[in-house]
């Protein structure tokens, strides 16, 4: 059960509705990386929980029944690089309305 360590926050997010509080508050545009900004969101933060320091690492989030403990779809390293390419300073800044103090 490598990377087991992720079940607790993975329910919780899913408790706190972080991925919806994402796709709420951050609206990419027509970028090309602006559908499915919540599962996107997720994915890289659960990547970064399991030690993860490229986007090629969520691949480890693919393999097995990962996605099902993490209660969203993992997306691929490319179309994270897309999502990742479309932010500009602004949306930076929109992604400052999601904290957990805001998610509660």
């Amino acid at each position: 059960m490598a990377n087991a360590g992720l079940l607790l926050p993975a329910t919780l997010a899913q408790h706190l509705g972080l991925r919806e509080v994402v796709e709420q508050h951050l609206d990419l545009g027509d970028a090309p990386g602006r559908a499915n900004v919540g599962h996107k969101a997720m994915s890289l933060s659960h990547s970064m929980l399991a030690g993860g320091d490229s986007i090629d690492d969520t691949n480890v989030l693919r393999a097995g029944a990962t996605q099902g403990v993490l209660g969203h779809a993992v997306l691929a390293p490319s179309t994270l690089g897309t999502f990742l390419r479309s932010f500009t300073f602004g949306h930076v800044r929109q992604l400052d309305a999601v904290r957990p103090g805001d998610a509660v």
